[in-house]
């Protein structure tokens, strides 16, 4: 894609992209979760991170539209969805599947895929809706282990000005999502941003409980894991050897130069990837 140089460009071509979505506002028994449908095709799920939205997958959209349905949610508590009252992964796995199924069908095979925490979440779905076909985790949350922290990350709240504000932001992207210099470019730090602000669900905790191997463990259908080499929040090898290794329904790639972030990083060969996985 165009390399956006300003963040008036950058909100203009994320603004032009949700104008391509159907919208819909799915009441729950609690939150309201968003949830916006791109393309067509048979059903895929996208599921964003911590301190995301659908704009984690901004670099996707486009080319994986063009094969499936993508159903992108802001999960509870993030983007434009309604603030849950509750901060548990029980709670936010069950309102995501109630939302899900007004919106596709109770009963609608699909695929999904997820990122970071979204990753746990997605396992967690798997498990709990037999119709899920297959699942793709990229960078994903919940292994428990060891950190390879970059940097320390900045308090952004306690920006005195937007410049600040902006600079810290910045900083957390290269410390934690994205490895590249030229990766951090304008709309990575404007999807960052708006998402940023907007979440106010806390899944760091439910991510450090390492729950994500015994729940892969309970579901028997295929699975891949995509790594960025650079991935701060773990090891990218020592997690093959324990989530992947000797078994026949996983599968594991490292895409070498890329960090946690790597659907917007490496987006190019994540799409052909994940399309190549999904059209199976």
């Amino acid at each position: 894609m165009t390399i956006l140089q300003t963040d008036e460009q950058a909100q203009g071509w994320l603004r032009a992209l949700d104008q391509t979505a159907r919208h819909h506002l799915v009441d729950t028994r609690g939150p309201r979760v968003m949830w916006r449908e791109f393309g067509k095709g048979s059903p895929l799920i996208l599921i964003h991170g911590g301190h995301g939205s659908w704009m984690h997958w901004a670099r996707n959209i486009q080319a994986l539209s063009a094969h499936f349905t993508l159903f992108v949610p802001d999960l509870a508590g993030y983007g434009d969805s309604s603030t849950p009252d509750f901060q548990e992964l029980p709670a936010m796995v069950d309102t995501t599947i109630e939302s899900l199924n007004q919106v596709v069908g109770a009963d609608t095979p699909l695929k999904i895929a997820g990122f970071s925490f979204g990753g746990l979440i997605t396992a967690n779905i798997a498990v709990q809706r037999p119709q899920v076909e297959r699942i793709a985790l990229l960078g994903p949350g919940g292994h428990g282990s060891t950190r390879r922290p970059r940097g320390e990350m900045v308090n952004w709240k306690k920006a005195l000005d937007e410049a600040s504000r902006s600079a810290a932001l910045k900083h957390n992207l290269w410390a934690h999502m994205l490895h590249a210099d030229e990766a951090i470019d304008a709309l990575a730090l404007r999807a960052h941003t708006d998402s940023c602000v907007q979440t106010r669900f806390r899944s760091r905790p439910l991510s450090a409980r390492g729950t994500l191997a015994q729940t892969l463990d309970a579901y028997e259908k295929n699975a891949l894991i995509i790594w960025g080499e650079h991935d701060v929040t773990t090891a990218p090898d020592e997690m093959m050897t324990r989530l992947v290794t000797g078994r026949a329904n996983r599968h594991g790639i490292i895409l070498p130069g890329a960090g946690h972030w790597i659907q917007y990083e490496a987006s190019e060969p994540v799409n052909e990837r994940l399309i190549d996985w999904f059209r199976n």
